[in-house]
């Protein structure tokens, strides 16, 4: 019972956060560096282009995840102060690299 008031507490959250998408090809994060405004909880769609998977990680953001390869993936974040919030591929960290930029 708990966890389903939980679930529905939840859910207009959800329901409200502007969605951003992330690519990864070659190994590599598309857009590298997007904004997003202050105080705004965003949903992040990771689309995983290459045959490999690939682990979104940001210390900054406290978020971590893998991607399969070919696969599909979404973190919620935010709502953010001003500021620079990078994240790298973690298993192809020298050209997986990204920020997230809040204005």
């Amino acid at each position: 019972m708990k966890r389903l008031l939980l679930v529905a507490l939840l859910l207009p959250i959800a329901a409200h956060a502007d969605e951003y998408t992330l690519t990864i090809k070659d190994h590599k994060f598309q857009p590298a560096e997007f904004t997003i405004p202050s105080g705004t909880k965003i949903r992040l769609r990771i689309e995983n282009q290459d045959a490999t998977p690939e682990e979104f990680d940001s210390y900054a953001l406290n978020r971590e995840k893998v991607i399969a390869g070919l696969g599909t993936a979404t973190i919620f974040i935010g709502p953010l102060e001003a500021g620079r919030y990078p994240f790298t591929g973690e298993f192809h960290s020298a050209t997986a690299q990204g920020v997230i930029v809040v204005k």
